[in-house]
């Protein structure tokens, strides 16, 4: 994998993209926050966006902290997916600190959550 050429606080989340020929897998770890949460969206977008990228997978797996930016950069990068039909998909595992936030804001019945 390597590391995405955005500008994000290395000391609060770390996300890396690696490609394959018909999508992607973007790990995240880290804190998803009003600070950190514009680089992730643009990240995913930017994935997105990549020609030939038909899935692209996000693992939350490493989050230690989701807020609502958080929360909303997530939710533009579904709706951005959805209409350059595009799928993308999120593994979370077990981890309540993204967990959580997905099901109190009723968004873990909206997106594809994958394990």
């Amino acid at each position: 994998m390597t590391a995405l050429p955005i500008d994000l606080d290395p000391t609060r989340i770390d996300v890396r993209a690696a490609s394959s020929a018909d999508g992607a897998e973007i790990t995240v770890s880290g804190e998803i926050d009003s600070t950190t949460a514009p680089g992730l969206r643009t990240c995913l977008l930017e994935v997105l966006d990549r020609p030939g990228t038909t899935t692209v997978d996000v693992d939350l797996t490493g989050v230690t902290f989701l807020d609502s930016a958080g929360l909303s950069a997530l939710a533009t990068a579904h709706r951005a997916a959805e209409a350059g039909g595009r799928t993308l998909r999120m593994r979370v595992g077990g981890t309540r600190a993204v967990v959580r936030p997905l099901q109190i804001t009723g968004l873990w019945d909206v997106f594809t959550v994958i394990d």
